[in-house]
């Protein structure tokens, strides 16, 4: 129960059912692998919140892979919190900096992303300790050594009676990442590891019961999206590929490159895409610089985003399932998309033609890495693989080979022209 004045609320009935060890443990690594509506981040939040209240001394490093995916996740989760819990007047949520400000004490709930090394290694607070460290998404930490080093940044002496915390939450897409064995392989006492998933979630709608159901049609995508356990990858459609920083202008300069824009659509259940690369026609390299990844966007919305990214001008090949779309968006500012050729066999061929070129994928573009990661060939009710990659995991995958048609030579594919 929190008590603050005027303020009485009774924290089990906003948190509910099924993380009760989560609530209590205090050891050094709390991780939680679930599936989507899992209640995991909402919960950690109510937890960010509610500790800072109960403790002057504690304050929160918060962390994603990409600083620029803190405002519209884990800042706006943890704004829902304080709303939540009736805390309103008690805090300040500024976005410049991206910050969170305890106004009785100064405590701070403080965001930082990876991508940004310096930032991480070099805070300091004001009032109390950083003592408390939540790495949101943490499957998009590719490397075990970032972690360490953030993981090394939550120390120093506390007073009596208190102690470090480092929170995981992530979807647990593949267990092939190093998180399965280091903290769910573990017998450690100071390590709680649990899985989540929608069915502990008894604030869902029966609209999002529903699409849990329909999701059980395919047992591949229920097995993680729906009840948390590890994706079993087997049979990468990519195996061509690395993680790398490089400077996009440099790339840029070479005079066998050419930029490759490619668009897929989605709304509510999937996501609309947009795959941002340099292609090297020479060295056969492929550098995937950016992208965009968002579910519920109208064509309003993919318009100004793209034109946001500073995008709107370049030449983008899209979904030619939805023409209507394509031709409101062409009318609407993004002048240059076109819809991509489609036809019998063109997956696989696209495939085989990106299977040609090594891709270098920058940090940032973590759902392209995620997606890239798990997109894997399909397999017949014998469990055996086909020439066929799995409907899922595809939506950043198929906006690249869209892209990439203009780059297809062969004898016979018609290519587009502006």
């Amino acid at each position: 129960m929190i008590r603050l004045r005027t303020n009485t609320v009774y924290l089990p009935d906003i948190v509910g059912k099924g993380y009760g060890d989560f609530w209590r443990f205090k050891g050094r690594y709390k991780v939680v692998k679930g599936s989507r509506a899992s209640k995991k981040s909402s919960t950690q939040s109510l937890k960010v919140i509610t500790e800072i209240v109960e403790n002057p001394h504690i304050n929160w490093l918060v962390v994603r892979k990409v600083e620029r995916t803190l405002r519209d996740s884990c800042f706006a989760q943890l704004k829902w919190a304080i709303r939540r819990l009736q805390l309103d007047r008690y805090f300040k949520c500024s976005t410049s900096p991206l910050e969170i400000t305890y106004i009785p004490t100064g405590q701070k709930i403080l965001f930082r992303g990876l991508d940004d090394p310096l930032k991480v290694t070099s805070i300091t607070v004001d009032v109390g300790s950083l003592c408390r460290l939540w790495v949101e998404e943490a499957f998009e930490l590719t490397s075990e050594e970032a972690f360490d080093r953030l993981d090394e940044s939550i120390r120093g002496r506390l007073p009596e009676g208190m102690y470090h915390q480092v929170v995981l939450t992530f979807n647990p897409w593949s267990d092939k990442h190093w998180l399965k064995k280091r903290f769910f392989d573990a017998d450690s006492p100071n390590i709680l590891a649990i899985t989540t998933n929608y069915l502990c979630n008894e604030f869902l709608s029966e609209s999002d019961l529903i699409l849990f159901e329909e999701m059980k049609k395919n047992p591949r995508r229920y097995r993680t999206a729906g009840l948390g356990e590890w994706g079993i990858v087997e049979g990468l459609v990519f195996d061509n590929w690395e993680e790398r920083v490089f400077d996009v202008e440099e790339i840029t300069k070479r005079p066998s490159v050419k930029s490759a824009f490619g668009m897929d659509f989605g709304y509510v259940n999937d996501p609309s895409t947009l795959f941002c690369g340099l292609v090297d026609t020479v060295a056969r390299e492929i550098y995937v610089f950016d992208e965009m990844y968002q579910k519920g966007m109208s064509n309003e919305d993919i318009i100004e985003k793209v034109t946001e990214m500073g995008y709107a001008k370049e030449r983008i090949r899209a979904d030619s399932a939805e023409p209507k779309s394509i031709a409101y968006l062409r009318k609407h500012g993004l002048r240059n998309i076109r819809s991509a050729k489609k036809g019998p066999d063109s997956i696989r061929a696209g495939i085989s033609l990106i299977q040609d070129y090594k891709i270098i994928i920058h940090p940032r573009c973590v759902n392209f890495l995620t997606e890239i990661n798990s997109y894997t060939w399909d397999k017949d009710k014998f469990d055996n693989m086909i020439n066929k990659p799995i409907d899922d995991f595809n939506h950043l995958m198929d906006a690249m080979r869209y892209a990439m048609e203009e780059f297809d030579g062969r004898k016979g594919v018609r290519l587009m022209t502006y």
